[in-house]
C-alpha cells in the first residue's frame, strides 16, 4: 500500500514538538502486547513467591492449571473482533461510509464528523468502530480533496481512532458483558450477574458518553491545522484495501449455491427470529447475544456465502494476536487465585481508598494496567476480581467498579499503540502521526471519565 502523504516533515507543528518524546519512546521502547503477557506473567509469579506462603511447585501448578480458565471468554473476545472487521467491510456498510466521506463542507467538520460517525459505531461494537473509523477517514479525505479542502490526512485518522475511547461504555463492552453473563468469572466471584441496565446503560454513564463526545470533540477542534499550519494530505495515487477479492466465477451447481443470497439471508432471519424470541422472554444483553446480533447483520447484508467466506479470511489475521494471549492471562489469573495474591492487592486498595474515591483510584489503576493488559477482555480478567473483591470490601457498587476498570481500559488506548497497529495498518501511517491528536484525546476524556466516578461515587 502506498504511503498517504507526499510531504517531507522537517517542519513539525507545535503539537507535534510536544508530542516528540512521547512518541520516541512509545516507538522505541514499547514492546508488543505478547511481550507485554510474557513478562507480566513472571511478574505476577515473582510476587506471588515474594508476597504470599505460595512455594514455586504450586506458582506453576496455578499457572498451568489456569490456562484452560478462559477458553469460552476468550472465543466471545475474538468473535466481537471478527464479526466487527466483517460487517465494517459488507458492501452496504463499505456504501455508507462512501456517501457519508461526502458530507461533510469544511475541513474542521471532516475531523469532527470522522471522529462523530466513529464514537457512534464504536459504541456499537468496537470491532466495526476501529475499521469504520479508519474507512470513513480515507473516504473524507478522498472525496475532500475533489472538493478542494485541505485536510490533513493523520488528523483525520487519528479522529477516527479517537472514536474508540468510548468502546467500552458500549453494548460490546467486555466487562459489562462479562458481568451480564450467567456462569462467567465475574458472576461467579458475585454470586449473580449485573445486568447492562446497571451499568452501560446506567444514566451516569449514558451522561458520561455524550459529555466525552463533546469534551473530546471540543478539545480535536482546537488542535486542529489552521491557516498556515503544515497540512499532510492523502496523495491522489494513495492506494488502499476496498475488501476481499471474491472468486464468485459459476461454473457448477456447486457454484451457483456458493453464489446464492438464499443460504445467508435463511440463516440471517432464523438468528433475527431467535434474538425476537429470546428478548421477548425477558432476555438480557450478554456476550453470546451481541455476537449473534452482530451475526445476524452479516448474514442479511452479504450477498452470498463466497463473499461471507472472504470477508472473514479477511477479518481473521487481526484475532490471532488475541488468541495467544488471553491463556497467558488465564495462567496469571490462576497464579493470582492460588497463591492468594489477589486477597494481598485487595487488602491494598482497602486501606488506600474510600468509598467515594474508589472509583477514581481504580480508573487510574486500570489505565495503566492497559499498557500491560491492552485487551479488554484480559484486563478484566487479571484486575477485575481483585477490584471487585476490594470494592465489595469497601461496600462499593460492583456496576461503580466495573464501569471503572472500562473507562480506565479504553482510556489509554490513545497512547498505547496495541489497537491502533490495524488503523495504521489501513492508513499507512506511523504511530507518531496520530498520537499528538490522541494525546488530546487522552486529557479530554480523562477529566470526563475522572469527574464522572468521583461524582458516583460520592453519591453512592
Amino acid at each position: 500500500m502506498s504511503s498517504p502523504s507526499t510531504r517531507s516533515q522537517e517542519k513539525s507543528s507545535g503539537l507535534s514538538a510536544l508530542m516528540r518524546p512521547v512518541n520516541s519512546v512509545v516507538e522505541r521502547f514499547i514492546p508488543s502486547a505478547l511481550v507485554f503477557a510474557i513478562v507480566l506473567t513472571f511478574i505476577v509469579a515473582l510476587l506471588a513467591l515474594l508476597m504470599t506462603d505460595t512455594g514455586p511447585v504450586d506458582v506453576v501448578r496455578g499457572w498451568g492449571d489456569g490456562l484452560s480458565g478462559l477458553l469460552a471468554f476468550m472465543t466471545q473476545m475474538s468473535l466481537i473482533l471478527l464479526l466487527g472487521h466483517t460487517l465494517a467491510n459488507t458492501g452496504p456498510v463499505r456504501a455508507l461510509l462512501s456517501r457519508l466521506g461526502g458530507l461533510p463542507k469544511t475541513a474542521l467538520q471532516g475531523y469532527l464528523f470522522v471522529f462523530l460517525v466513529a464514537s457512534v459505531a464504536c459504541l456499537i461494537t468496537w470491532g466495526l468502530g476501529l475499521v469504520v473509523g479508519v474507512l470513513l477517514a480515507v473516504e473524507v479525505a478522498k472525496q475532500g480533496r475533489e472538493k478542494g479542502l485541505r485536510l490533513h490526512f493523520p488528523m483525520l485518522v487519528a479522529a477516527g481512532y479517537s472514536g474508540y475511547v468510548i468502546w467500552h461504555m458500549g453494548y460490546s463492552g467486555s466487562g459489562t458483558l462479562t458481568a451480564a453473563t450467567e456462569g462467567s468469572f465475574i458472576a461467579e466471584q458475585l454470586g449473580e450477574t449485573i445486568p447492562i441496565s446497571e451499568t452501560t446503560f446506567a444514566w451516569w454513564n449514558i451522561v458520561a458518553i455524550v459529555a466525552t463526545i463533546v469534551v473530546v470533540g471540543i478539545g480535536l477542534a482546537l488542535v486542529a491545522p489552521r491557516g498556515g499550519d503544515k497540512i499532510i494530505e492523502l496523495k491522489p495515487q494513495a492506494q488502499f484495501d476496498d475488501g476481499p477479492v471474491i472468486d464468485d466465477d459459476v461454473v457448477t451447481p456447486a457454484d451457483r449455491v456458493d453464489a446464492s443470497r438464499i443460504p445467508t439471508l435463511l440463516v440471517g432471519l432464523a438468528l433475527v427470529a431467535y434474538l425476537v424470541v429470546h428478548y421477548s422472554d425477558g432476555g438480557t444483553a450478554t456476550l453470546d447475544v451481541v455476537n449473534w446480533t452482530f451475526l445476524a447483520l452479516i448474514f442479511l447484508l452479504v450477498r452470498s456465502p463466497l463473499e461471507l467466506i472472504g470477508l472473514v479470511k479477511n477479518a481473521a489475521s487481526n484475532v490471532g494476536e488475541i488468541l495467544l494471549q488471553f491463556p497467558l492471562y488465564a495462567g496469571i489469573m490462576g497464579i493470582m487465585a492460588t497463591s492468594g495474591l489477589i486477597t494481598v492487592f485487595s487488602d491494598f486498595m482497602v486501606e488506600t481508598a474510600g468509598p467515594s474515591t474508589f472509583g477514581v483510584l481504580v480508573f487510574l489503576s486500570a489505565g495503566v494496567v492497559n499498557f500491560f493488559v491492552p485487551s479488554g477482555g484480559g484486563q478484566f480478567a487479571v484486575q477485575g476480581p481483585v477490584m471487585l473483591d476490594a470494592g465489595g470490601r469497601l461496600g462499593v457498587d460492583p456496576s461503580i467498579t466495573i464501569m471503572a476498570i472500562a473507562y480506565g481500559d479504553q482510556w489509554t488506548n490513545m497512547i498505547q499503540p496495541f489497537w491502533a497497529l490495524p488503523v495504521l495498518a489501513i492508513s499507512g501511517l506511523k504511530i507518531r502521526d496520530i498520537l499528538g491528536y490522541t494525546m488530546v484525546t487522552l486529557i479530554a476524556s480523562g477529566l470526563v471519565f475522572g469527574t464522572t466516578l468521583f461524582l458516583v461515587g460520592l453519591g453512592s
